[in-house]
């Protein structure tokens, strides 16, 4: 008896024992557990994101088709028009022409959701619209006729022609500027504009010559056209920019999508989300976007923009199909680049 003493406490050491590792145990399947519910939140959040997207997406989508086939059918009545009222031509052709500008503008204002390939697919089409109506417009609209004529004839008067359509009404290139706030025919000046706490939702630089243009803080879109030799500063822009018709400019811009038409010999420091885009482009180059202001991490952050993605050396040139580098463009070089540029240094 005496013996079997020393073995009366086992089984309430092994007791003690299975509590420790059933605690542990129970504390391992509540780490699994919490960690399984964080993951499946995390899932239907993003499952959310994902379907709010596709709404917005298949919303745009749906607005696109609509307008497209709207376009398609005034192309369709042209030749209609050409042999019953000859004389309406030139306004059918500018209502057009209006309505592809609308067009492009709606891909412009929704492109920072959209995915890239949508906005790819939605340009090329704009791109195919203004094509057809150049080609309508040159067909059925022929140009002045030359002829010699004997000075007794060339001495009486003749009723004269219409004017032919300006560019910048029927054009596969021109877009139609917004009637918004921004800077217009303006030569050899500093422009500033402080976009921080006002309700500017677009902007609009036009006909600009040896300018300095300087925007701090967010707006939600930018369309520039026809400036030549001039500097362009921009704090973040949440949706997107149209460029068409620069020649000689240094552009310094922050973008969800930027799009860039008959540029010639410019330099562009971008920060975008999407590969930017040129088109009838040449001697283009690219670097990152180097401008510094007080409060634009907070712009950048407001606009989904304080991430660098690099894509500002990944171009797209709609003009150039082969799969090797397009000849237009390029990165600009190291030692070439302006470096840092502060909203205080620059003027000076």
């Amino acid at each position: 008896m005496e013996e079997d003493r020393p073995h009366t406490n086992l089984p309430t050491k092994t007791l003690d024992l299975d509590a420790d590792l059933q605690k542990k145990h129970q504390a391992m399947l509540d780490r699994l557990s919490n960690r399984h519910q964080a993951r499946l939140d995390t899932s239907l959040a993003r499952r959310s994101d994902s379907a709010n997207s596709s709404e917005s997406t298949s919303s745009f989508l749906s607005r696109f088709s609509a307008s497209k086939q709207s376009i398609d059918s005034q192309l369709a009545d042209s030749r209609l028009i050409a042999t019953s009222d000859p004389s309406r031509l030139r306004s059918h052709f500018a209502n057009i022409s209006s309505s592809i500008s609308d067009l492009e503008k709606l891909v412009a204002e929704n492109s920072y959701f959209l995915p890239s390939y949508e906005v790819r697919s939605s340009l090329k089409t704009i791109s195919d619209l203004k094509q057809n109506l150049e080609i309508l417009n040159s067909e059925l609209i022929p140009k002045k006729k030359f002829s010699f004529k004997n000075k007794a004839t060339a001495k009486k008067e003749l009723p004269k022609e219409p004017e032919p359509i300006k560019p910048d009404t029927v054009s596969v290139s021109n877009f139609k500027l917004p009637n918004s706030p921004g800077f217009r025919n303006k030569t050899n000046e500093t422009l500033v504009k402080k976009l921080r706490g006002t309700e500017i939702g677009e902007f609009t630089l036009s006909d600009l010559e040896s300018c300095e243009v300087r925007l701090i803080g967010c707006c939600n879109a930018v369309f520039m056209n026809r400036l030549t030799n001039c500097k362009v500063y921009m704090g973040p822009v949440i949706g997107s920019i149209l460029i068409e018709e620069v020649e000689g400019c240094v552009f310094v811009l922050a973008s969800h999508q930027i799009r860039i038409h008959l540029a010639k010999s410019c330099d562009f420091y971008l920060r975008v989300r999407s590969r930017p885009i040129i088109e009838d482009s040449n001697v283009v180059r690219f670097a990152p976007y180097c401008l510094d202001y007080e409060g634009i991490e907070m712009d950048l952050e407001k606009a989904g923009l304080s991430e660098e993605t690099g894509n500002w050396g990944n171009v797209d040139d709609f003009k150039w199909l082969r799969a090797v580098q397009s000849p237009n463009w390029c990165v600009l070089p190291e030692n070439e680049r302006v470096g840092k540029v502060r909203t205080e240094d620059i003027g000076s």
